[in-house]
């Protein structure tokens, strides 16, 4: 029975978008298949991980009765990516799928649709608004980078998304490093609302939208988020926990405040980072006489020192951090100045953005 019959690209495209959720490994076999349902000339993918679910159209001349199957989807998208260019067919032959394209034929073995764990998305919804997919885009990466990986917190292994008003905040944090991003809505909410999206989700819907100004709607309904743009539905669990709160960590009174460009910076501290700590990767910031100098050494009693002018005027400071959460927030901003806004040298550092109140980077200090 034929399923689809369609360009190459038409089944390539929405395959590698719902793939990207597929375990290599995982202990149900069918977690590593991508669910096929043909319905009239439309075919959806769908895959799943169990925590988080994504499904797309595609459509293309078909024929026969509605249908669903479930086959291994990097061997599916193996197969579609080494074809040449050229119309594609699917059919379902015998509990097999059938890929063929020219002279080219390739069986797969399939298991059954109803088996495959559906995430079904709770009826009643907490909150609905809309960001354009570029401006989603630019907020994740503003933040995405300070989340904790395998921290036993489990809470701050993922994203705080809070829509309050007509304001979306997104905040992230490892407890060494916290990052704050806001942006306005289209539409203004009812009644705040929060979700603590997990790791895995900020990085694939990261990798999902795309830099145009097509809206993304999202619902946040219980334990789930939805992200619908284009012909994506892009469902996950959320983190059940208390985040931290942020406010209490931003500083709100540091008195120094120097100006930095971007680009300088970051190269200087990319060259004092060859000669730093492989452990730590610490480098030590001394504020002295309008010079900013940036010092690293390691064990082999080797050292690097860079020095920036700076317009500062004040008392000496002498301050540690890990070089990569400072490399981090200066490779995900796209300003040409920083603002670095500082106490002491036992206090948390404040990186802002001039002229906006919109983005803020706290780092904590370490001892070198």
């Amino acid at each position: 029975m034929l399923l689809l019959k369609a360009p190459r690209d038409a089944l390539l495209a929405p395959l590698q978008a719902v793939s990207g959720v597929v375990e290599k490994r995982h202990t149900l076999p069918i977690l590593s298949n991508v669910l096929i349902e043909k319905s009239g000339d439309r075919l959806t993918f769908t895959a799943t991980d169990i925590e988080i679910q994504i499904r797309t159209i595609t459509t293309g001349n078909a024929s026969g009765e509605d249908a669903a199957i479930t086959v291994g989807a990097r061997k599916l998208q193996d197969i579609l990516r080494a074809l040449p260019d050229t119309e594609v067919s699917l059919a379902l032959e015998e509990r097999r799928l059938t890929v063929k394209a020219g002279r080219s034929r390739f069986q797969l073995q399939t298991l059954p649709a109803d088996e495959y764990p559906l995430l079904t998305p709770p009826a009643s919804e907490a909150a609905r608004f809309s960001v354009p997919q570029r401006i989603l885009k630019q907020q994740l990466a503003l933040v995405a980078y300070a989340m904790a990986q395998q921290d036993i917190r489990y809470y701050l292994n993922g994203l705080l998304l809070i829509a309050d008003g007509g304001t979306l905040t997104l905040v992230t944090t490892d407890g060494h490093r916290l990052a704050y991003a806001t942006c306005g809505l289209e539409a203004p909410v009812d009644s705040r609302s929060e979700a603590i999206l997990p790791r895995k989700t900020i990085l694939e819907l990261s990798r999902q939208i795309g830099d145009n100004d097509d809206p993304v709607d999202i619902v946040l309904a219980g334990n789930q988020a939805v992200f619908r743009f284009g012909s994506v539905e892009f469902v996950t669990k959320l983190i059940d926990g208390k985040f931290p709160d942020y406010q209490r960590v931003i500083p709100q009174d540091h008195p120094g405040c120097i100006a930095l460009p971007r680009v300088p910076l970051l190269s200087a501290l990319q060259r004092a980072a060859i000669l730093s700590n492989e452990k730590f990767h610490g480098v030590r910031m001394v504020l002295d006489n309008s010079i900013l100098s940036i010092i690293s050494s390691n064990t082999e009693q080797e050292e690097a020192q860079e020095e920036i002018e700076v317009d500062f005027h004040g008392e000496r400071l002498d301050i540690g951090f890990n070089v990569g959460y400072l490399l981090d927030v200066l490779n995900n901003v796209s300003s040409e100045n920083i603002e670095w806004r500082f106490r002491d040298g036992d206090s948390s550092a404040l990186i802002t953005l001039p002229g906006n109140d919109s983005f803020k980077y706290v780092v904590m200090p370490m001892r070198i």
